[in-house]
Formats: structure tokens, sequence, C-alpha cells
């Protein structure tokens, strides 16, 4: 890496933080620039997410932060989100994984799940031991989840699953999937057609994991789709728990939190990268191009944007501490801090110049990345009319 990073912090931010935030902040930023930072440029052009982070992370309680038992680290709402800035900031695929790993896969076995379920899969879990991934988008249900297409059947003690997901982080190398499903109704079922979620172990016959290839953004990281055809599985796999959409949406909440954070950390290292070159590269009467006025403007908005996002992660995060955050709430902070960083990776560049798009430096991997963050787990338009529903009162989706 060009640049080691320095630590973006404005408005003393850090003062606002007590000791265990710091500390686990600064166990995962110095992860991260012992393990990540040296390797993610070549896991990038390879296409390669970085397994053998995986057993390490673990044992530094990175997986399920913010659950507690099951040999969870039982870290605040506030202290995770820290964590997430820093993975985020190596690279948001490792984010991602991290993310999916605990919020949308331990977390529903966790909220949703039977003890039996939850002593089976969430100890393995923390530990890296065993690794999960999330199914409930579609290839034609994206952002309407309600319209999915896959099925589950109760045949005697079992559950018959039949469906195709798609966008799937760590679809490939996951030994269980949490799968949403429609459940077919019959004479035992009150309700036809409610959605639930199972945990589906990836080796049963039937169940097929393919990468998605020719990836611009998230290289780091495994995407794949997966295919149900008469998948069974025992009605133990059921999450007993889970009821409706609000169950998958509730574990998007998780997931969407995360990102808030996640997002500010790739907008440091942009922010970062672009404020050390600009204090070296020399251009015009032999001065470096910081002291032109144009240059200024970029690193003040930047800084500025951060400070703001760093401020509404933290109070969004208190709120969670408290029990007293909503959706809405997550989403203007998801929604606010990833533009946020895509706008500050594309000032960052501009500054950099031609040498912004070369990976000597983080800032073109990180706006290709977050190009994708923008759009998963709601878009950045689907947040707007989370919003806009929550101050209005009328839906507008």
């Amino acid at each position: 890496m060009a640049f080691k990073f320095k630590g973006v912090d404005f408005l003393g931010f850090d003062g606002l933080l007590n000791e265990d935030e710091r500390l686990s902040r600064d166990t995962a930023r110095q992860f991260i620039e012992d393990n990540l930072i040296p390797i993610i440029e070549q896991c990038n052009r390879d296409g390669r997410f970085p397994r053998e982070l995986v057993a390490p992370m673990g044992k530094l309680g990175f997986f399920g932060a913010n659950l507690e038992g099951y040999g969870c680290a039982g870290m605040s709402n506030v202290e995770y989100g820290l964590v997430m800035q820093e993975m985020e900031r190596g690279d948001s695929g490792v984010r991602s994984f991290v993310s999916v790993q605990s919020a949308l896969v331990m977390y529903p076995i966790y909220t949703f799940g039977s003890d039996e379920q939850k002593n089976h899969w969430l100890p393995a879990m923390a530990t890296g031991e065993k690794l999960g991934c999330f199914g409930l988008t579609e290839p034609d249900f994206g952002s309407n989840p309600g319209g999915m297409r896959t099925r589950a059947r109760k045949v005697g003690d079992e559950y018959v699953l039949n469906g195709e997901k798609m966008w799937i982080t760590s679809g490939t190398i996951a030994d269980v999937a949490v799968i949403w499903a429609k459940v077919e109704g019959d004479d035992s079922e009150a309700n036809s057609e409610k959605i639930r979620g199972f945990l589906v172990e990836t080796d049963r016959p039937g169940f097929t994991a393919y990468d998605v290839h020719g990836k611009w953004s998230l290289r780091a990281s495994v995407t794949s789709g997966l295919s149900l055809q008469d998948v069974r599985v025992p009605a133990s796999n059921l999450l007993p728990g889970t009821s409706g959409l609000k169950s998958p949406f509730m574990c998007l909440n998780q997931a969407r939190y995360g990102i808030s954070w996640g997002a500010i950390g790739a907008a440091m290292s942009c922010y970062d990268t672009a404020l050390q070159y600009s204090l070296l590269r020399k251009q015009f009467r032999d001065s470096p191009i910081a002291s032109h006025q144009l240059v200024q403007e970029k690193l003040t908005w930047m800084i500025s944007e951060i400070s703001k996002a760093q401020l509404l992660a933290l109070h969004v995060g208190r709120l969670k501490d408290q029990g007293k955050v909503a959706p809405e709430h997550i989403s203007m902070a998801k929604r606010n801090n990833v533009w946020m960083a895509l706008e500050c990776a594309r000032s960052a560049r501009d500054i950099l110049g031609g040498n912004g798009i070369t990976d000597d430096y983080p800032i073109m991997r990180h706006m290709m990345n977050l190009e994708s963050v923008k759009t998963y787990e709601g878009t950045h338009d689907i947040h707007t009319l989370i919003i806009g529903h929550s101050v209005t009162g009328i839906p507008a989706y």
C-alpha cells in the first residue's frame, strides 16, 4: 500500500467513545493493517477471498460479535459497528463476509432458532469452523422479496424446498444456508404461503451453489447463486420463530446497521490516501497540490461528510444499544453513509488523477466495491422510500 493509514478524526470523535469501544476498534484496525492490507490488492486482482483470515478473525471474536453466549464476544452494538468500520476500511468484501456470517446467519439462528439449533451452530460459527450464507434474494426478486418463488412443502416430518437464490455472499463456501421460502399451505397450515426460514445444510442432495464470475466489484468476496431442487430437510430445520417477511427484514436491519459503519471505513481510506497524496504530489510552481483551492475544497467536503457520518452512525448505535432504534433510523444511516463513501471515493480518485485508477492505491477498489454496497441490503432508493414512509405515513412502494 502506498501510504500507511494515519486515522481520520477531525471532531475529536475518539473522545465520544469509551475504553471498550476504542479497544474493539483498535484491535480490528491492527488486525486489518497486519493481515489484510498487505494482500488485499492481489486478492482483488485474482478475485480471491482470503479464506486464511477466517480462523484468526474467529479467534478475535469478530463473528457474531454483538451476540451473547455461545462463544460470542458480547460486544455492544457500537463496538460491533467500529469493528465493521475497520473491516471495510480494509475491503468491502471482507466486511460483507463478516456481516453475513454475523448478522444474516448467526443472528437469525440466535433470534429465531431452537435451543438445539443454537447449540449446534452458533459456537462453531463464532470460531469460523462453520460458515453460513443467507438466501433471500432471487434472480427476479431483489427489492421485492415478497414476490419470491422459492417454496417449501411439508411432507411427513420433512420439508421439501424448491427454488433459486441469487447474489448470495459465501454461497459456495458455506456449510449451512438460511433459506427463506413460502410454505405451501395444507390442512395443518393455518396461513397459506407464509414466509419461513430454514436451515439447509449445503451438502444435502438437490442443493447446488455456483460462483458468479466476471465481477468488477467485491472481487475479494465470494458471490454465488443457489439452486434447490427437491431438497429435503427435517422439520427440525425450520427456524421456529420465523413468521412472515418481518423475520428476514429483522436480519437485514442488523446487516444494514453494520454497513452504515463499514462505509465510513471505506471513506476514511479514500480520504486519508487523497490527503497524503496531495501533500506530496507537486504541480505548478513546484507546490504540493494540497495548496490548490480546488483540491482543498474536495478534501474539506470529504472530511465534513465523514465527520457527519461518524456522528450519525454513533447515535444510531447508541439508540440500538438502548433498544430504541427504529428501522428508518438504520435506513438513514445506511443510505447516507454509503452515498457519502462513494462520493468520497470519486473525489479522492479525482485528486489522484491517473494514479487513482491503479491498484497502487485503494481508491478505485473501494469505488467499485461501494457501487455494490449502495445496491445490496436495500438500494439507495428503497431506503429513501422507507424514510419517506416514516415521515409521511404513506407507503410509496
